[in-house]
């Protein structure tokens, strides 16, 4: 089965560089991962976190498993979460 969530990645600081964020988080390939859209949202002092859309099959990738890999670039994230998670259903005409 195929999920559709949007993962949330906030930055250390407004200095941090939200490109350079952005493509590290990009930089994440898995077998069964496929990355969206991705947009800056505010949250306040001038600091923008990234919320990035992706589908993942779920025999093949953990959430978890991204979040760690988020939060393993330690000079761009100071933190990671997943939300609003839907499932895709394949449907067979007979």
């Amino acid at each position: 089965m195929r999920a559709v969530f949007y993962q949330q990645v906030k930055p250390w600081d407004d200095e941090t560089d939200l490109e350079a964020m952005e493509k590290c988080v990009r930089s994440i390939e898995m077998d069964g991962l496929l990355w969206g859209q991705g947009k800056l949202i505010p949250v306040g002092y001038g600091i923008k976190k990234l919320q990035i859309s992706c589908v993942i099959e779920d025999d093949k990738v953990s959430t978890d498993d991204i979040e760690d890999k988020i939060v393993g670039f330690e000079d761009h994230v100071s933190l990671s979460w997943n939300q609003i998670r839907s499932y895709l259903c394949e449907v067979s005409v007979y």
